[in-house]
């Protein structure tokens, strides 16, 4: 995912095809015994958490040996800037397709409480389903059958996140502007603020989560909402995770002298992927927190 310098005088002309790899095989294989293991979890087989663990170690272990590949290839001066349009096309997909991600889930937000839980409350739908339903937002759901829970406000861990996620995408572009202008080292230390940032908001919400659980008695089983706050902001917060450590990445490879004021497109792409996260927070700041 990274395209380095190459001399202009002697860029590669063509579009380099990389040889036959056994790394997509061994990816294959590790997602097989990770999707195998989580199954056998959830059924309650003693196998399935060491199964599914060792599928997910073994896939850090092939892309560490994947990506390497691709930057020693970049980094040799393999890719010609027909790569670095490819490269530049297929994260604008990449993104797109977490953008319909987001979208089907803000979607189901949008559907149950402005759709289901009204319709659920009329006079019809109380007299052959559930009398005296309440059609406010959130509910205790039909019947009386969800335990009592308490909801999440903004204030003040989902306002302090949002503080720390918008700085970090200051930081990260004033990083970005340092490359281009060929300061490596005031790039070197914005970026490392940026990632520093992005962890310190997975450890707000590894603590908000937990106050959720134990306080407030907000389960993935409370209803439509508590499934819904646990599946928005818990992918948000993975994509974070997975974001932050791109970033670590692209922050280690500045340190090692990778990137130039023109060709850093590595750097671009874990930008574009950063504040991309930072737009769906603002959403779920917005839709999940406050309304």
């Amino acid at each position: 995912m990274t395209t380095a310098h190459t001399a202009h005088a002697g860029e590669a002309p063509y579009y380099y095809v990389p040889p036959d790899s056994v790394h997509p095989i061994r990816a294959s294989l590790c997602m097989l015994a990770t999707l195998v293991g989580a199954a056998l979890w959830v059924n309650s087989y003693a196998i399935g958490p060491w199964l599914c663990l060792i599928g997910i170690l073994c896939m850090f272990v092939v892309l560490y040996g994947w990506f390497g590949d691709a930057i020693r290839e970049s980094e040799s001066g393999m890719n010609s800037q027909r790569i670095d349009h490819s490269y530049r096309w297929s994260m604008t997909w990449f993104i797109f397709s977490e953008v319909m991600f987001f979208s089907a889930f803000f979607g189901a937000l949008w559907y149950t409480r402005e759709v289901t839980t009204p319709w659920l409350s009329t006079l019809d739908a109380q007299t052959l389903l559930w009398p005296g339903f309440s059609g406010a937002w959130p509910n205790q759901g039909p019947a009386g059958t969800i335990a009592p829970f308490q909801t999440v406000g903004p204030f003040w861990l989902p306002t302090i996140n949002t503080a720390l996620l918008l700085s970090s995408g200051v930081t990260l572009t004033i990083a970005h502007h340092a490359l281009r202008a060929a300061h490596r080292s005031r790039a070197i230390f914005w970026l490392a603020l940026t990632v520093i940032l992005g962890f310190a908001f997975v450890a707000c919400q590894a603590y908000e989560y937990h106050h959720a659980y134990t306080e407030l008695n907000l389960r993935f089983t409370s209803g439509a909402y508590g499934a819904l706050f646990y599946m928005l902001t818990g992918f948000h917060g993975f994509h974070v995770i997975l974001g932050a450590t791109m970033l670590t990445v692209i922050w280690l490879r500045l340190v090692r002298g990778h990137f130039t004021a023109e060709h850093h497109f590595g750097f671009e792409g874990a930008a574009w992927y950063w504040h991309f996260v930072d737009v769906v927070w603002l959403g779920l700041y917005i839709f999940v927190y406050w309304l």
